[in-house]
């Protein structure tokens, strides 16, 4: 299994997930014509993706839409988020459906997309887990106000794709609103960097996993604070970076 990040960040999030002959994006929020141009530097065709998995209806997630219908590729989202989102044809919308209170499993081929809960602003915002047949596994968690059970179990495989958006203590000092810097800080908004350490410290086994430290505040983080953070929290538990698993900061 492989992932190229293709945007990530206030300004824009994609995820290209390709497992073998399948290819899935998690999220269109930059202008069509950007998620073409870095899908084919990345060396993905976008006439061969095989589905976009939308993770809430927010602009900077859902932006460059206007791909599914020029390459009638289906979009998978909860219904609560087809609220908020316009603009795809009818024949292309799937909705993420829920049995037992659970969000059911979706299935392309040899791959499976596991949606899961997650706690933002937003109408049914979820995460999703990617599954192939031969054993890969990548999770996707980008805008959560915090870290619940649920996502801590959905959390376990080799690629981890999570939020680290601010650090508290920088928030209050920049230029928002008040109200803003409040949402950001809520059980509904981002995710700090020392949440997301919390959160790898349960779920990283040493086995060579994949970090990918994602949709960092451009006010209110840095690279280096986001990934010393991180790796000063696996160092806790004995593991470092490069020798029990990889951290890259997008």
């Amino acid at each position: 299994m492989k992932v190229d990040i293709l945007a990530s960040g206030s300004s824009g999030n994609c995820i290209a997930v390709t497992s073998g002959e399948q290819i899935i994006l998690i999220d269109a929020g930059i202008a069509r014509t950007k998620i073409e141009k870095r899908l084919l530097a990345a060396g993905i065709r976008p006439d061969h993706i095989e589905g976009i998995f939308i993770t809430h209806a927010h602009s900077d997630h859902v932006k460059g839409l206007p791909l599914a219908n020029k390459f009638r590729i289906p979009v998978w989202a909860t219904d609560g988020e087809w609220k908020g989102i316009s603009g795809v044809d009818d024949e292309l919308r799937r909705v993420a459906e829920t049995r037992f209170g659970r969000y059911e499993m979706i299935e392309f081929g040899g791959v499976h997309v596991y949606p899961f809960k997650v706690h933002h602003d937003a109408y049914e915002p979820i995460g999703y887990v990617v599954e192939d047949d031969v054993g890969g596994r990548a999770c996707i968690v980008l805008d959560t106000g915090h870290i619940d059970q649920e996502i801590i179990d959905m959390m376990e495989g080799q690629i981890i794709i999570i939020e680290a958006n601010h650090d508290p203590d920088l928030v209050p000092l920049c230029s928002r609103p008040d109200s803003i810097k409040a949402r950001i800080l809520s059980d509904i908004g981002h995710l700090s960097n020392e949440q997301t350490a919390t959160a790898l410290q349960k779920v990283i086994q040493g086995r060579g996993e994949q970090i990918y430290l994602t949709h960092l505040s451009g006010e209110n983080n840095t690279p280096q604070l986001a990934e010393m953070t991180v790796t000063a929290a696996l160092r806790q538990r004995g593991f470092k970076a490069g020798k029990h698993y990889t951290i890259e900061v997008i």
